[in-house]
């Protein structure tokens, strides 16, 4: 494996030329350059040696996930997609590169990210890069009419105090969805069952791989209930979230 150590000062300039050495040490970061291997391609992928908002690695769901959505194509071909927690971008690159995939990641509200994801696409031959929005989940989303029908991540359930900050922000995204006329609805496989099941539009899915506690874990799936969504797992930990449907006086309907 090639690494390249990187110290790109443009990245984090700072105004402040009084500062000592030890807080310039600490403003400061170093990238890590690794090639990895994605379902039939190799990207090569910058990474934070360190990121205070564990923007910086990629995690095995990375991985997993880009297996299970190669395995299931049909349901992403043609749909318009942002990615949540987009860290290195590199999901949302093998995917453009996969299937020419029209998707726009997202992160944290930091310039760093940014500009790292930006890197990744054009070490990639992504160019122009990939759209990005700069979004601290439960902040006012900076586009007022979103306009996706299906959102993705992996591996985001890390932090248990922003699971209401995530729900606030899939809330907003999945309901102020409009559905265009004559859309179609794909049919993966549910593992599980063995029988294909309709993805909605709009759908978020899901990768979590990282191990936390089932109780953490559960508070997320019941939050995302509570909020009026639906939860279902697809099997290899990948989970379909959608809003529940509703009769035609507004009542939601409960499925049993």
């Amino acid at each position: 494996m090639d690494i390249a150590l990187f110290s790109p000062s443009s990245l984090f300039a700072n105004d402040d030329d009084s500062s000592s050495g030890e807080e310039n040490t600490e403003t400061q970061q170093s990238f890590v350059e690794r090639k990895h291997q994605f379902p039939g391609m190799e990207l090569i992928v910058r990474e934070f040696s360190f990121h205070q908002l564990n923007a910086n690695l990629l995690w095995p769901g990375t991985f997993a996930f880009a297996e299970w959505l190669v395995q299931n194509r049909p349901l992403i071909e043609g749909r318009h997609c942002i990615e949540l927690g987009s860290g290195t971008g590199a999901l949302a690159i093998f995917l453009r590169r996969l299937c020419n995939l029209d998707i726009t990641t997202s992160d944290y509200n930091d310039q760093e990210i940014e500009e790292n994801i930006a890197y990744n696409c054009m070490v990639n031959g992504i160019a122009p890069a990939l759209p990005h929005i700069k979004h601290t989940w439960g902040d006012s989303f900076p586009s007022r009419d979103p306009d996706w029908d299906l959102i993705i991540a992996s591996d985001i359930l890390l932090y248990v105090k922003q699971y209401p900050n995530l729900i606030k922000t899939l809330s907003f995204l999945l309901t102020s969805y409009k559905p265009k006329e004559n859309e179609s609805q794909t049919r993966p496989k549910d593992e599980p069952t063995g029988q294909s099941f309709s993805l909605p539009r709009p759908s978020f899915l899901m990768s979590w791989r990282r191990r936390i506690g089932k109780e953490d874990e559960s508070l997320f799936f019941t939050g995302c209930e509570d909020a009026g969504l639906e939860v279902k797992h697809l099997g290899s930990r990948v989970y379909c979230i959608k809003p529940r449907e509703t009769t035609t006086n507004g009542d939601q309907i409960v499925n049993s």
